[in-house]
């Protein structure tokens, strides 16, 4: 196990440098930064000299990219185009967006698979088909109508929740912004656990358990739930750095300053270094998720082992 581990760690060197090439390239050819920070007028030409040269603007990409990667290494991810630094924004950003994530997630866990568990046990029954068509929805509905919808009736109309989440962002504040985070997510869980339960159920161990006698909780919970759970655990694992990433929509709607409301204003201002430096922290997180969920199989599952 030690050696898959740090054979995994060794194969994320090249795909880090990788991604974050990529990155930092797309971002480079988005526009000229400068312009934006003069704001409507146009610079003249020595101040855009001077703010290229104070950003390393004038510098060729490849020699922007390496010293930025080595300032990473020692904790520097750059200083915004408001003086601000990077990890400053990230030390008030990432704490919300990881609360929100941590509360979708619970929602996909424990609504998800309780579902998919129930719809795959009664395949063919009304719950079955009850939940099937409930998830189809939720899938075919964009993320913004849900948000907007659940904000405008359980905010707006019935006074419920608050609207807006504070500045504060606690936990209770984020439930409402968490479901609709995990909304599509949570669907997608619910259908892929009811499918492997449904076909795991008819497997040999399934049926040598129950043959052996053994209460119906334990074959359910110790033997196919167990091995069901894999490509569940699959699609949980890297959807923690989608829903991080891809939470610009609901924190836009529900005005959270996390991560997505960061990258929205770094993208909309053309702000290069906070948006390199929050996507590749995003990077991390997928690397990391993605090496978790290797280790969890051969905890799931006795029969992979690694060498």
């Amino acid at each position: 196990m030690g050696r898959y581990v740090v054979r995994r760690l060794l194969q994320m060197i090249p795909v880090f440098i990788g991604a974050t090439l990529l990155i930092f390239l797309m971002v480079n050819v988005m526009g000229d930064p400068i312009a934006g920070l003069c704001g409507d007028r146009e610079c003249d030409p020595a101040t855009a000299a001077q703010l290229r040269h104070e950003f390393g603007l004038d510098q060729p990409v490849w020699r922007q990219y390496v010293t930025y990667m080595g300032n990473v290494f020692t904790g520097d991810f750059g200083t915004a185009f408001n003086g601000q630094p990077v990890t400053e924004l990230m030390g008030t950003a990432f704490p919300v967006t990881i609360r929100l994530t941590v509360v979708a997630i619970v929602f996909e866990i424990v609504v998800g698979i309780v579902l998919g568990v129930v719809t795959g046990l009664r395949r063919g029954r009304p719950v079955d088909t009850g939940v099937l068509l409930l998830t189809l929805v939720v899938i075919s509905v964009p993320t913004f109508v849900t948000g907007l919808l659940l904000q405008l009736l359980l905010g707006v109309k019935w006074g419920w929740i608050n609207p807006a989440v504070s500045s504060a962002a606690p936990l209770d504040e984020l439930i409402v912004p968490g479901l609709v985070l995990a909304s599509v997510s949570l669907a997608y869980v619910t259908r892929l656990t009811r499918t492997s339960i449904a076909e795991n159920r008819r497997s040999d161990y399934v049926r040598t358990a129950i043959a052996k006698g053994l209460p119906r909780h334990r074959v359910i919970t110790r033997h196919l739930l167990r091995n069901s759970l894999i490509p569940v655990v699959t699609f949980i694992g890297t959807d923690i750095g989608a829903l991080m990433g891809g939470a610009i929509v609901t924190e836009r709607i529900f005005n959270i300053h996390g991560v997505g409301y960061q990258l929205y204003q770094g993208i909309l201002r053309q702000n290069t270094q906070t948006v390199v430096g929050f996507v590749t922290v995003l990077v991390l997180v997928f690397l990391v998720a993605n090496l978790v969920v290797d280790l969890l199989y051969a905890v799931l599952d006795p029969r992979i082992r690694y060498a």
